[in-house]
């Protein structure tokens, strides 16, 4: 459990850093923090995704590995955390976060093959990216 704490504190860190690299206006160096944050905290999840009974530590991990990625564009790679996420028990409140992360990396692209073309980032109170 110690070396999934030290992953996760280390993309806690990363995540910081790449906030206030966004806010400096240094935007590759925020990308790049924040690539690293989703490598350290998909490792971390990686680690505790057999582990059923560790809730709610195993669905945050994912959750915030699945945040990470949809950050940097792994949008495959989001939605397979956020299945092996909810394959466990997690708590109702974080399964409706992992829900809602699945339908923010889903509803775009339904509505485009549907011929409906909006940002859903636009969209007030749906998306807080």
């Amino acid at each position: 459990m110690s070396q999934i704490r030290s992953l996760h504190q280390q993309a806690m860190d990363l995540a910081e850093a790449a906030t206030v690299a966004r806010l400096r206006g240094a935007l590759e160096l925020a990308a790049q923090f924040t690539r690293q944050a989703f490598e350290q905290e998909t490792q971390a999840a990686a680690l505790i995704a057999s582990d059923i009974d560790a809730e709610p530590t195993r669905s945050v991990l994912h959750r915030s590995a699945a945040s990470l990625a949809i950050e940097c564009g792994e949008l495959r790679i989001a939605e397979r955390l956020i299945a092996t996420a909810l394959s466990g028990n997690p708590p109702a409140e974080i399964a409706e976060e992992l829900k809602d992360l699945f339908i923010q990396i889903n509803l775009s692209q339904y509505l485009k093959r549907q011929g409906i073309h909006i940002d859903i980032k636009e969209l007030p109170g749906l998306v807080n990216q």
